[in-house]
């Protein structure tokens, strides 16, 4: 078990009392901006549905970007080439057209900011029926999930932009949830906040909150979850432990065989965060009229069906700036057969809250 000093998840509001440069290590990226992408965080760009670019910024309820296919193409097949779509014009991305959004639950938290969201992504060149995968800073190599991918948010302790280490972005045709890690102390990493080995697990198992917002878009004050896949097992002493959950895969390497995680899928998460002083706009839109600019939303090139069942393959990435602390490569995602990462039913065959993968746990997360 993992054995950690007891802390409150919610820290005290000393503790950010700090100038805008201490945050904690692991928090801030030290890599470099993708070379697809503009030097910073720009609002006001020119609209480019053909770009490339793949940085995202998550700043406030109508100001948000997620990764999504530059063509018509499942997740799984193009998860190492996702491009940034925008609801604004920024970062040199694309637009997302309005109405294709039809809910958005943004949670600000003293440790994470997290967006959840609704909506027809199939106008973002995510075929019908895909139901999507898991992108991070990491990737199977170390190097990102896609490949020059960053993140940045301004909704920090103190508004400061900064470009960050850690973060997660569950995708489907229907749905998204996406979380950026902002803040860590001696008890939770960002990394175990953003942990991003579950992604088979969807989006209310690995950052759970309130589902129920389709048709309604809001900005709330939120409790500090878990880190994905934790569960207290006991309090001793002053001292609180932990067990972790492992999603159970298996692949091979120089044509060896092996498997990881537990056998058994827990049913549920140790706890649903409570979300408080919700503040709702009646929808979001940027105005902007791509048909009048000569554009459609979304590529018109053919790519894959929806049906496409994935392979097992890892892929790697390079020098995004939230790269550099990676430690362990992410399971396949996306279609996969069973790997439906928008619902929180639980995959056939995934394992115990073990002992082993709780002590594998101390190396990963500490």
């Amino acid at each position: 078990m993992l054995a950690i000093a007891t802390a409150s998840l919610l820290l005290a509001s000393s503790a950010f009392a700090q100038s805008t440069t201490s945050f904690p290590e692991g928090v801030v990226a030290t890599g470099t901006m993708g070379t697809t992408n503009p030097p910073e965080p720009t609002l006001g760009t020119a609209i480019n549905q053909t770009s490339y670019a793949r940085l995202l910024s998550v700043n406030s309820i109508d100001d948000w970007c997620i990764f999504a296919p530059p063509e018509s193409q499942v997740i799984a097949d193009s998860e190492t080439y996702e491009v940034a779509w925008c609801s604004q014009a920024r970062n040199d991305a694309r637009v997302i057209p309005d109405g294709t959004i039809t809910g958005v639950s943004l949670l600000k938290t003293d440790m994470y900011v997290q967006i959840m969201g609704y909506g027809d992504l199939t106008k973002i060149n995510i075929p019908a029926g895909d139901w999507g995968g898991e992108l991070d800073p990491h990737g199977a190599y170390g190097s990102g999930n896609p490949i020059g991918g960053n993140v940045t948010t301004n909704m920090t302790i103190d508004g400061e932009t900064i470009n960050v280490a850690e973060w997660m972005l569950y995708v489907s045709y229907e749905q998204f949830c996406f979380r950026a890690c902002t803040w860590a102390n001696s008890t939770y990493s960002a990394a175990a906040m953003c942990w991003h080995e579950l992604d088979e697990m969807g989006c209310e198992f690995v950052m759970p909150g309130n589902y129920n917002f389709n048709g309604t878009f809001e900005t709330c004050e939120a409790d500090v979850a878990y880190p994905p896949g934790w569960y207290v097992e006991g309090v001793t002493d002053g001292t609180t432990s932990f067990s972790s959950f492992a999603q159970y895969w298996t692949g091979v390497v120089n044509g060896v065989t092996y498997t990881n995680g537990d056998l058994v899928t827990p049913s549920t998460v140790q706890s649903t965060p409570s979300s408080s002083n919700c503040q709702t706009v009646p929808t979001i839109s940027n105005g902007i009229a791509l048909a009048s600019l000569g554009v459609s939303g979304a590529a018109t090139a053919t790519g894959s069906a929806a049906t496409a069942t994935g392979t097992a393959t890892k892929s790697g990435s390079s020098g995004s700036s939230g790269s550099t602390t990676a430690e362990s490569s992410s399971s396949s995602n996306a279609a996969v057969p069973g790997a439906r990462v928008f619902q929180a039913g639980l995959s056939e065959g995934i394992t115990l809250l073990s002992m082993i993968s709780a002590i594998a746990a101390i190396a990963i997360f500490h």
